[in-house]
């Protein structure tokens, strides 16, 4: 499919078969992701693949807390089949040393992270996700990111993620169960493109 059709087919999946990924088409994803804009070609982003059920525990059981699972065991059940969890990570300091390099320096971006008023690692880790969704869409698998909102550095400790590296989010991959796990989100008037689109000026 092209990629308005993608763009058009694409939606959070938040209910997965426990059917494993192919990994030939997993590995074909993940190099496409990998083709995504990285900011003065910096690659300071990367991903932890974590597949079958004893590697996405590790994710679970860092972020997903017993109060949240209790407060909505119906999406926990449906996200924690996903065979496969994706994450993303960016390396701050991989762009203050490639923003201190000779053709990036006076930019002065190099100083520190408190420089950037729009971080350039968390834009190329977001980058990286929407291909992903749109390669996922292509390869006819589901989809969910997942944000960072607990247990990143428990989870960095267990995977053996170096101190560097900030988790952008995480991304459940797999076969739709089709069971009707729907987003009340999907309910909410969202504004039109005449509120969104602004020609020549606000």
């Amino acid at each position: 499919m092209d990629v308005h059709q993608a763009l058009q087919a694409r939606r959070m999946c938040r209910s997965f078969s426990s059917e494993p990924v192919d990994q030939a088409v997993l590995e074909g994803i993940l190099g496409a992701v990998l083709r995504s804009p990285t900011a003065g070609n910096t690659g300071g982003t990367a991903w932890v693949v974590l597949n079958g059920p004893d590697q996405t525990s590790a994710y679970w059981e860092a972020t997903a807390d017993a109060r949240w699972r209790a407060a909505n065991p119906e999406w926990a059940s449906g996200l924690m089949r996903a065979p496969v969890v994706l994450l993303s990570y960016a390396s701050p300091d991989a762009y203050l040393a490639r923003y201190s390099e000779p053709d990036k320096a006076r930019s002065a971006l190099g100083s520190s992270e408190t420089a950037w008023p729009v971080p350039y690692w968390f834009g190329d880790a977001a980058f990286g996700v929407m291909a992903l969704l749109l390669c996922t869409v292509d390869a006819g698998l589901g989809a969910c990111v997942l944000g960072n909102f607990r247990g990143e550095a428990a989870l960095a400790s267990s995977l053996g993620v170096p101190d560097a590296w900030r988790l952008f989010g995480a991304v459940a991959l797999g076969v739709p169960a089709g069971d009707g796990h729907r987003s009340r989100s999907l309910d909410r008037q969202v504004p039109g493109i005449s509120d969104r689109i602004h020609s020549g000026r606000w």
